[in-house]
Formats: structure tokens, sequence, C-alpha cells
């Protein structure tokens, strides 16, 4: 929860209610979730490792060789327990792992968050998370921009802001996770126009939530301005329209002794000429 001081970009009540809206038709607009989710999977499965304790947040976890339990948590359509991302009930050192799909793109304390989540790893637990990066709707953004500044004389903020790659990487050091990994993925999904877009998203209940979004309802024409912009823009020989979704993958682990460890400065054994033999 936010405490006074803090910056807020997200209406964390809106998140939470479209979320709840989308619930009931969500598996007709749940590819992006999925297709994701799947990926995390993948790369847990390349981990031969048992974490008897698991949590699982906006994904299934299937139970795992040696699993103890599971638990699972929001954005998933029905979790096992309902919280706040930004405050997790679990008790320091209490679980070995942590999946995280799309759970994290809405939280206005992502410092906070991930601190949190190492520090309810158990040592030598592993956090795998994806959450939606800067690009991620690049050419509805554009489109709302160029259309606003044209029907209306000015532009609000139409497509939440998304953080990128150098800043996550940075937060993961600053959150202590051991071997911090980050890397990207972008999917290019295509629509028939942007109006199909917009219906996918609020079935996702991914449609923007930023505290300086527009509150009353957007003008006809700025609305078709901004299909047509969208169309002229990008769209393909086949009429149809892309829409970017960068994926930002992190994975890191709560530090343990067992841990491979960088070696102190001047402490090498061999020089670079003599890798190199003798050529400088």
């Amino acid at each position: 929860m936010a405490s006074p001081g803090d910056i807020i970009v997200f209406d964390r009540h809106i998140v939470a209610l479209r979320r709840r809206r989308a619930a009931a038709d969500f598996a007709a607009h749940a590819f992006l979730h999925e297709e994701i989710a799947r990926r995390l999977l993948e790369r847990l499965a390349d981990v031969n490792r048992v974490f008897p304790r698991a949590l699982a947040l906006g994904l299934s976890l299937n139970e795992r060789p040696g699993g103890e339990q599971i638990i699972s948590g929001p954005p998933s359509p029905a979790p096992q327990l309902l919280f706040d991302e930004e405050a997790l009930p679990f008790a320091p050192a209490s679980l070995d792992l942590i999946v995280s799909n799309l759970a994290l793109h809405w939280v206005n304390d992502l410092p906070g968050a991930l601190l949190q989540i190492r520090q309810t790893l158990r040592p030598d637990g592993l956090f795998l998370g994806a959450l939606l990066g800067g690009d991620t709707l690049k050419e509805l953004r554009q489109a709302f921009l160029e259309a606003e500044a044209m029907v209306e004389g000015g532009a609000s903020p139409r497509v939440s802001p998304f953080a990128d790659v150098r800043t996550l990487g940075g937060l993961m050091q600053r959150a202590g996770f051991a071997l911090p990994l980050v890397d990207v993925d972008t999917l290019t999904v295509s629509y028939a126009d942007a109006f199909a877009l917009m219906r996918d998203l609020r079935g996702m209940g991914e449609t923007n939530a930023h505290v300086g979004r527009r509150k009353s309802f957007s003008r006809r024409q700025t609305l078709k301005a901004m299909a047509e912009i969208y169309r002229e823009r990008f769209g393909g020989a086949d009429g149809r329209i892309p829409a970017t979704f960068q994926v930002i993958y992190l994975t890191g682990w709560a530090p343990h002794d067992s841990q491979p460890k960088p070696l102190k400065p001047g402490s090498a054994q061999m020089s670079l000429t003599e890798v190199l033999g003798g050529k400088r």
C-alpha cells in the first residue's frame, strides 16, 4: 500500500476493478497471458531443482516432482489467495519459488515489490517473472497522441508507461538478487482494426490505469481519427494492423553461500596478455 510521499503512477483500485470485470470472460482473451505463461514454464523446466513451496502469480504452476505446496495468487482468474502484489502476505524466507506472469507492470512501488519477493524467498530460492516493457503498444500510443493533438489540440496519457530493460536490471540488483538476468522478447499480434485490439485489452483487464488518464468518455471523432492513423501508419497490405507487446523476463536467486561469486578485483591468477598468447 502506498504511503504519503510515494510516487503514484497507477490507480490500483481501477486495476483491481478491471481485473474482476474481465474475469468472467477472461478465457476468450487470455492468449497473451497463456503464451507468456508457456514461455515462463519452459524456462522453469530448464532448472533442475525441486521447489517444495511455490507461489504462482498469474499462471497455473503444475505440480513438479518433489513439490509439496503450490499457492496461486492474483492476477489469476481464480486465485487461492487474494492480496495486493505490493504487499505479499508471506513470512520472510518462507517460499522456495515465485513465478510471476504479467503481475508486476501495474505496481506503483516496483523496487519495493521486488525487494519483498527476494525477502520472501528462502536462501537459494528462485524468482522468475515476466512483465510488459516500454515498447508495448507503441503503435496505439502514437496513434492516440496524433489523433488527440489533431482533434482536441492536446493529449492525455492513453497507454500506461512500462519499465525498460536497463531500469529493471538495476532494480533486480538493488533488490539484492544474486545472479540476476534480464532479457527481452517481442510478440506482435495482428488485428482487424484498433477497436478489436482495444476489446482484447479490456477482456484481459489490461486497459489504461494511469492516474492522469482521461476520466470521461473519449470523443467519437478522436477514436475514429486514432483508428485511421493507426491503419495508415502501421497497417499491412491486407488491411490488418500489428500490436507490439514487449515482454521482459526477470530471473534472480535469493543469495546463498553455494552460489558462484565474482572474483575480487586483482585476484586473477593469469593476465589477459597470457590468455592472448603474449599479444597486446
